[in-house]
């Protein structure tokens, strides 16, 4: 197959691609139109470095027959460390001071994984968690591609090693190679469908883009022998694939999965075609611009996302196309300084380029300033605690009536409402965050009920619904709780008044699954929710089995385009109407509860940052409520014989919806419950549940 040893020597246009990577990247995150799929500029980033690492591993490999580890990562750490750790103290100290400081926390703590290198995985788990799927992206979420290419570089030398121990022929250290990128490339389709979080995040299922750079310094040999026409053809046709994929991918694309085959193989053209010839893309990629955006590229890279994310809390307003552009010319020249005072320094300097013990030593020192700067900072801006008066927490029970005229279930829900409202009255007039509320801020993003944990509440993936009675199990009276997270939200409430009832409460959930039988696409998977439909039908075949006394039914309304329909619309309605009739054929009483406020922040986060005015993150009641889509669910939900809840009087005045009431802290993020104000609650619910009975 050719020489063993790729060849050396410096290529322009590979500095010139370098060039293309960020460029897409940065106008990607900018906003820029017809960039939707800019962000594949990382994968041409990591065949870049799989063709540069294996070349000169391979080289090294041949020429002294093993690799000389500690100059290797003493180089790495040289090119790569410092740098890395500049920007991320930066980022550090910015996000301590502009951030509100439940989110600072939190972004500080993604500093520190991300210092160490291990923050693809910290930023895939966070992905998986549905109830953290709305949280602002993280400034240091860039540098998950560094920890990808860092576990890369731990990991490929002693690949190579192993590999040409047993392979003394290239033609099997080719066959060795291949086999690692194709493992990998099936993980990553397998992960791309089944956890997209991991797929994108992490090293095992990025691997076989690394892989496939490197094959193609394996094959350079081959490469060199193309004539010159077909090399400039195919580098220029690789260029050309890699703008495509700019262009034609965007944020709904499943990726990485078969669509990052574009910009890889893309790039694998560029690189190949090089290899043989300059013609081609390579002469635009060599021309001097192009280079001096290939030198400032890594920092740029590293620059650019903390500068834009940041860059809305400084003006004080949300950045539009032209702030996101001078952003983004902002953080470029923030790279230029840092190529030219920390990166060339660093990585140039006689006195480390002689020793690989103070590259190494040098790589560490910066490393842990960078963590030792993140962990200072999260005790400097420490968990935010509300300072104001000690406030009673809200109350509301039901005294039996004494009136005969009325209906005491109907006089129950007029009661209840009475006194939910009084509560959230007084609480429009909060100031301070109350010293005892409940959840504190800091504790708020873990406030889950138990479903959410135990499997009652189905994740993305999961099909089927085991066994979920809580209260009296024993009982032969059935209610269930059915929905997505918006019903499982209220389970808090609903396990109080089964056990004060007797009844056996079912709680049937999965997150972003409505149950009424709309086609649905799951943007978090990028793809049909093909999950969300099997379980639809496998929970109405229950219910239809088991005949339970009472079904209650939630969901939230935040349903936009990009799940194949809208909260409100016709399609939602009719379906609402269709799903009431469908349960009361099995014999049950259906109530159906209507949509909380959307408070249009994430309310602890939004608190930390105005622990004196909490009326700053308290919506309006016209922003935060749709009365004329409420109306229209009602009218559906009763003209099928269920009955609805109109739930807005619980949380909002006639002007403001506050998310604080008496000591409870109403949201635990931007659209779900805390338990503590669902308890609170639990009365009102009980009276529309026996309400809703009495009428069947």
């Amino acid at each position: 197959m050719g020489s063993a040893t790729p060849p050396a020597g410096f290529r322009p246009d590979i500095e010139g691609l370098r060039a293309i990577a960020v460029l897409a990247v940065v106008l990607f995150h900018a906003g820029m139109p017809g960039v939707g799929g800019g962000y594949v500029g990382v994968d041409v980033f990591f065949v870049i470095s799989g063709f540069l690492i294996t070349g000169l591993l391979w080289r090294e490999v041949a020429a002294a027959g093993t690799v000389r580890l500690r100059r290797f990562y003493g180089a790495r750490a040289r090119r790569l460390l410092p740098a890395s750790a500049t920007v991320g103290i930066a980022t550090a100290i910015g996000s301590a001071l502009l951030l509100p400081p439940l989110q600072a926390r939190t972004v500080l703590g993604d500093g520190i994984a991300s210092a160490l290198y291990v923050g693809n995985y910290r930023f895939a788990m966070q992905g998986t968690d549905y109830l953290a799927a709305d949280v602002p992206p993280s400034p240091f979420q860039h540098y998950w591609s560094l920890g990808v290419e860092e576990q890369f570089y731990l990991l490929w030398p002693a690949l190579i090693i192993a590999t040409a121990w047993l392979a003394r022929r290239i033609r099997l250290r080719a066959a060795l190679l291949t086999a690692v990128a194709a493992g990998s490339f099936a993980l990553s389709l397998a992960w791309t469908h089944s956890s997209p979080p991991w797929a994108f995040f992490s090293l095992p299922t990025r691997a076989w883009e690394l892989a496939v750079g490197g094959l193609v310094a394996l094959s350079a040999a081959r490469w060199q022998q193309l004539p010159a026409r077909a090399a400039a053809i195919a580098s220029g046709g690789g260029l050309g694939v890699i703008v495509l994929s700019c262009i034609t991918l965007g944020t709904g694309t499943a990726y990485p999965g078969t669509a990052a085959l574009l910009p890889v193989l893309g790039t694998a053209l560029v690189i190949g075609g090089g290899c043989a010839s300059g013609a081609g893309a390579g002469r635009l990629l060599s021309m001097p611009p192009m280079r001096a955006i290939g030198r400032i590229s890594y920092s740029w890279y590293l620059w650019h996302w903390p500068v834009l994310l940041l860059m809305p809390h400084m003006l004080g307003h949300r950045a539009g196309l032209a702030d996101r552009v001078a952003a983004s010319v902002v953080s470029a020249g923030l790279a230029v300084i840092t190529l030219h005072l920390v990166e060339n320094p660093a990585r140039f300097a006689r006195p480390l380029r002689r020793s690989a013990g103070r590259s190494l030593a040098l790589g560490g020192a910066v490393t842990a300033a960078a963590v030792c700067v993140a962990t200072t900072l999260l005790f400097v801006v420490p968990a935010p605690v509300g300072h104001g008066t000690a406030v009673a927490a809200p109350k509301i029970s039901i005294t039996p009536t004494p009136s005969r005229a009325a209906d005491p279930r109907d006089a129950g829900v007029a009661q209840a409402f009475a006194q939910a409202q009084a509560a959230v009255a007084a609480a429009a007039n909060t100031t301070a965050v109350p010293s005892n509320l409940t959840p504190p801020l800091a504790d708020a993003a873990a406030d889950k009920p138990a479903v959410f944990l135990n499997g009652c509440v189905r994740s993305w993936r999961d099909v089927g619904q085991a066994e979920c009675a809580s209260a009296d199990t024993a009982s032969t009276t059935t209610a269930v709780l059915v929905g997505d997270s918006h019903a499982g939200m209220w389970s808090p409430a609903l396990e109080e008044v089964a056990a004060q009832r007797h009844w056996r409460l079912e709680t049937l959930g999965k997150v972003t699954c409505p149950l009424q039988d709309l086609p649905i696409t799951s943007p978090y998977l990028g793809r049909e929710y093909t999950e969300c439909e099997q379980w639809r039908r496998e929970i109405v075949d229950r219910l239809r089995a088991e005949h339970p006394r009472l079904v209650v039914l939630g969901a939230g309304r935040r349903y936009g385009a990009d799940f194949g329909f809208t909260s409100y619309d016709p399609a939602w309605v009719d379906s609402l109407g269709r799903l009431v009739a469908q349960l009361r054929s099995t014999g049950a009483t259906v109530l159906v509860l209507g949509p909380i406020p959307d408070p249009h922040s994430t309310v602890p986060t939004c608190l930390s940052e105005h622990l004196a005015d909490a009326g700053a993150c308290s919506p309006a009641r016209s922003a935060a409520v749709d009365d004329a889509g409420i109306a229209t669910e009602k009218a559906a939900a009763t003209a099928s014989g269920g009955h609805y809840a109109d739930l807005t009087p619980l949380f909002c005045t006639a002007e403001r919806c506050p998310v604080i009431v008496g000591n409870d802290l109403v949201y635990r993020d931007d659209n779900h419950l805390t338990i503590a104000y669902a308890k609170t609650l639990a009365p009102v619910i009980g009276a529309l549940a026996d309400q809703a009975l009495a009428v069947g």
